[in-house]
């Protein structure tokens, strides 16, 4: 079976915008500034581009708050345009609730499948109410994110909303690399590890055996 390049999937849909009569618009769930650095770069010139801040798997208020914020600093000082930040009411219990009988799953696992369908199924919901051509989100360059699964979930919903998921895998070409250089440039706030408290203790478990 082959496997789906989606890298190639998303130059297509890009150069069906271009050939459009107008730009479409794209609701990018956005889950932190390192993250959006290269997606922005990358979308920009292609569609017009509204940011959907939804993370409620950060389980910790100021760390959300940091976040948000840092983005928000990001899109004012980066070169190129600004773009809206929409940023939905922070409620982490809707995680906790999403995830509850997988506390003690594994990074990457059926936890963390369920935290993307919460997230891109807000941003489709949101996407299709408010008349965006397109929905996606920068998760996938993340090399510790399954962009497979994300994509997967992605054509879920778009079949369920009736608005497009771009499809993508934003850690190709050079994605990931491109977003840790754009990271240091801007001297962005890069965390190490997803929002929830699950990831945050796993995170605090490997600087402690690193330092022994």
């Amino acid at each position: 079976m082959n496997k789906i390049n989606y890298g190639i999937l998303c130059d297509k849909t890009i150069e069906k915008a271009d050939a459009s009569n107008r730009r479409p618009k794209l609701l990018l769930h956005v889950c932190c500034a390192p993250c959006s650095s290269y997606c922005l770069e990358y979308l920009e010139g292609h569609f017009d581009i509204d940011l959907y801040f939804y993370n409620p798997n950060i389980t910790d208020k100021d760390e959300f708050i940091r976040r948000l914020r840092e983005l928000e600093r990001f899109v004012r000082i980066r070169e190129g345009k600004m773009f809206p930040i929409i940023s939905p009411e922070y409620n982490p219990k809707e995680f906790l609730y999403s995830s509850s009988g997988y506390e003690s799953s594994p990074e990457g696992g059926e936890r963390c499948s369920r935290c993307y369908r919460l997230r891109l199924k807000k941003t489709a919901e949101a996407a299709s109410s408010e008349g965006y051509d397109y929905f996606t989100t920068t998760l996938s360059v993340s090399p510790h994110k399954n962009s497979s699964l994300l994509n997967d979930i992605g054509r879920d919903l778009e079949l369920e909303y009736g608005v497009e998921y771009l499809y993508s895998d934003f850690k190709k070409k050079g994605g990931y690399a491109r977003s840790v250089f754009l990271s240091k440039r801007y001297g962005l706030y890069r965390q190490d590890y997803c929002g929830c408290v699950y990831s945050q203790n796993e995170a605090a478990a490997r600087r402690k055996e690193r330092s022994l």
